[in-house]
């Protein structure tokens, strides 16, 4: 008998399909030779630490650091998944074979190795591998079962990655909650979550300690067209004043005028991160919405494998490409040129070299007419890249046209397209329009020596603070490691050096809002009070160096490579982990940190908060006392409610307070000479109050 063991029930129902598993039992499917059934996902975990001894069972900093001599699994402690497990450890003992049906990742082979340990299994094993769940992908995969020991290596960085997460963050939670929490506070610390907070903190300290300046620019107006003086920012009005002046009575002189083609290749096709990006910027979708998305499409069998984090295709993949153009029928007016005619092979599309497990995320071809709602927008995305990829590049004339007056020099450039290639597709989206009209004045014809009258002037600008992070840019961060990336070659190169997996990134980036380490202000990601005292609190570079993190991922890729020994990653994470204990025993500071229940509680939340109360309990179950209820003490700004809109918080502007509304349209406006800026922010509050009566 053949056992085929899938992660989830509707994928075992697929599979049953196919192999002939027609008749329903009690936890799995059989028919002829074979017997298909499931997990939920995770049925066994990393044993916990009370599970190696008892002793461990007691926070203390006396059994710091916790490290077993081997480490072992167990079944998760809930009735369903034990029930289902030994229904798979029943028909594992009777099996001939067992065919490994799990998802095709790292963590599904852990997931699906763990369950076969656990319940003993002695027959050989085969894996399934496919990118998609068309009846026409499963059958294609069974054809070509691969052996299990194909797959090893990437068990054993499945493996490596969850003992390196148990041995940082069982003891470093511990350690960081006894030495520095305040009372009945935890501090989660994780390999991946703490350098990902540090990020979002540094962002915070750079906008925070960030001092605008005023700057003038030099312009002028020739033949209607407007050029900017080369030699950049002025330091004062008077001095930009001046040097308008000097040249307002002399002629202005065209110089140069260079006409140079340019070609735009098509956006390339998307992995889960770009995705997550793409979503968070058209739709404000977060990284967790869209991952949960996609991956119901993929069950859905609307495209392909999400969790990849690759943007290239295998070149197998190519001959099917035109069926796929074909099946796609709601699009067949988009599809159409590209069916006419030969489908273009770019390197920038198909490498093998890029793709190594799973190759972009892309449609199935399968119909996504049942699809609605947010579905049926995340299909259109995927969809328009994928035709887009396969369109011709986008062709624009670039003028650059330079020029003077007196001694100071000019310059102005003009792009203007030719041939629109794939940005007809994008015709009528706003949001991809944008990059084109930025730079897209038609100059006019310009000759070099002509000369003439012209208008000098001068414009005041303000340096601008970095952004605060969305969801998206946050991903991106991630991906390369800190570093700020727009250039798609150097996106890949990073990649290998990224914090996380594109699979785990969305639910690190939840862990640190359900810990209130960081908070949502409308699409901004911004770090909470208990978030910055966390990261000045932490010295060792390796829990929160992005940089140094993504060294420790490109090790666990490694390890999937089979180019470095598992052994000696676990070795070095274990000689880390006593160091860090080490230094924080000796850490003689008495610094605690306060999680505040409302730090980092967006406004969706603090509505359904006031709906719903809970019993707050202690560590042990029992009921604790209801705290009197206190004023919120003012200490910054941010702790000062708007008394025009009542929704946003004061800010501090060059010579007024405002309100973190004013994009919305709060009018509130407290000048200095009325409301000092020396105030304490408690004083501003006190004066406000008394201003503001309702």
């Amino acid at each position: 008998m053949k056992l085929c063991i899938t992660e989830k029930p509707s994928v075992a129902r697929d599979i049953a399909a196919i192999v002939g598993a027609s008749v329903r039992r009690d936890g799995f499917y059989e028919g002829g030779d074979y017997r298909v059934t499931w997990t939920y996902g995770h049925l066994c975990c990393l044993k916990e630490p009370h599970d190696y001894t008892p002793s461990w069972k007691r926070w203390s900093m006396a059994f710091l650091p916790m490290i077993p001599e081997k480490f072992g699994i167990k079944i998760i402690d809930q009735e369903s998944i034990r029930r289902q497990f030994h229904v798979i450890e029943t028909l594992i003992g009777e099996a001939d074979e067992v065919i490994n049906c799990g998802d095709a990742g790292q963590e599904g082979e852990l997931i699906q190795r763990w369950v076969m340990q656990k319940a003993g299994l002695k027959c050989p094993v085969r894996r399934l591998w496919i990118s998609s769940l068309t009846d026409e992908s499963i059958r294609e995969g069974f054809s070509h079962l691969e052996p299990e020991a194909k797959y090893d290596n990437l068990y054993y960085a499945g493996l490596s990655r969850a003992i390196g997460d148990w041995l940082l963050g069982m003891n470093a939670t511990r350690l960081y909650s006894l030495k520095y929490a305040s009372s009945g506070n935890v501090l989660s610390i994780g390999r991946v979550q703490t350098p990902t907070l540090a990020l979002v903190v540094k962002r915070h300290h750079e906008i925070a300690a960030f001092k605008p300046e005023d700057f003038w620019e030099l312009k002028t107006v020739y033949r209607d067209v407007t050029f900017n003086a080369t030699k950049g920012r002025f330091a004062s009005a008077e001095e930009a004043a001046v040097e308008a002046a000097a040249i307002a009575a002399l002629p202005f002189t065209i110089d140069s005028v260079t006409d140079k083609q340019g070609r735009e290749a098509p956006p390339r096709l998307f992995d889960l991160t770009s995705l997550q990006v793409e979503c968070n910027r058209r739709r404000g979708w977060t990284a967790d919405e869209t991952l949960r998305l996609i991956q119901s499409l993929y069950e859905k069998k609307v495209t392909t494998y999400p969790r990849v984090d690759t943007t290239y295709l295998s070149e197998d993949v190519y001959p099917k490409i035109p069926v796929i153009l074909k099946q796609m029928t709601p699009y067949a007016n988009l599809t159409a040129p590209l069916l006419a005619a030969r489908i273009p092979k770019s390197k920038k599309v198909f490498d093998n070299a890029k793709v190594t497990d799973h190759h972009a995320i892309i449609p199935t071809g399968q119909s996504p007419a049942t699809l609605v709602g947010d579905e049926r927008q995340l299909y259109h995305i995927i969809a328009m890249r994928f035709i887009a990829a396969f369109y011709p590049d986008c062709v624009f004339r670039q003028t650059t046209v330079t020029g003077h007056a007196g001694e100071t020099a000019f310059k102005t450039t003009g792009k203007v397209i030719e041939k629109a290639g794939w940005r007809a597709l994008f015709a009528n989206d706003d949001s991809e329009r944008q990059s084109v009209d930025d730079e897209g004045k038609v100059l006019p014809p310009f000759t070099e020596g002509e000369s003439g009258p012209h208008t000098p002037s001068t414009v005041k600008k303000t340096t601008q603070p970095p952004k605060y992070y969305t969801e998206g840019t946050l991903l991106r961060a991630m991906e390369s490691a800190g570093k700020t990336v727009d250039d798609e070659d150097l996106r890949e190169a990073l990649k290998e050096n990224g914090i996380g997996r594109p699979s785990t990134r969305a639910a690190i980036i939840e862990t640190l809002f359900k810990r209130r380490y960081i908070y949502r202000e409308r699409k901004n990601i911004m770090a909470s009070q208990a978030g910055i005292d966390l990261i000045a609190t932490i010295n060792e570079d390796l829990l929160k160096s992005a940089k140094l993190t993504g060294l420790w991922e490109n090790k666990l890729r490694r390890i999937e490579r089979g180019t470095y020994s598992p052994a000696e990653f676990i070795g070095e994470l274990k000689t880390l982990i006593t160091g860090i204990v080490t230094n924080v025993m000796s850490d003689n500071s008495m610094r605690r940190i306060v999680v505040a229940q409302d730090d980092g509680v967006d406004s969706k939340e603090k509505k359904a908060k006031k709906t719903t109360k809970k019993k707050t309990t202690t560590a042990n179950g029992d009921a604790e006392p209801k705290p009197r209820s206190r004023r919120k003490k003012i200490e910054k700004l941010e702790d000062i409610v708007c008394p025009v809109c009542g929704k946003g918080h004061l800010i501090k502007g060059r010579t007024a307070y405002g309100c973190s509304r004013y994009a919305e349209g709060c009018s509130l406006r407290l000048m200095f000479d009325s409301y000092s800026n020396e105030l304490s922010p408690a004083d501003l509050a006190a004066a406000i109050k008394k201003n503001f009566k309702s």
